[in-house]
């Protein structure tokens, strides 16, 4: 009976479950981010490519 009593009141489980959801939501909202500034660099760096001609020619 004891040993029930015992998982019952050990929260590291708990605790490390915590830590694992907020890793996951910020490597979720760092994806995020990254995908945005990714597309602003490609519209950037083809925005220049297209100046570059452009003045080439």
């Amino acid at each position: 009976m004891t040993f029930f009593k015992n998982m019952l009141r050990d929260e590291a489980g708990a605790t490390a479950i915590e830590y694992g959801l907020i890793a996951a939501l910020i490597a979720v909202a760092a994806i995020t981010a990254l995908q945005s500034v990714g597309n602003e660099l490609t519209t950037t760096f083809n925005t220049v490519s297209d100046e570059l001609e452009s003045a080439n020619t």
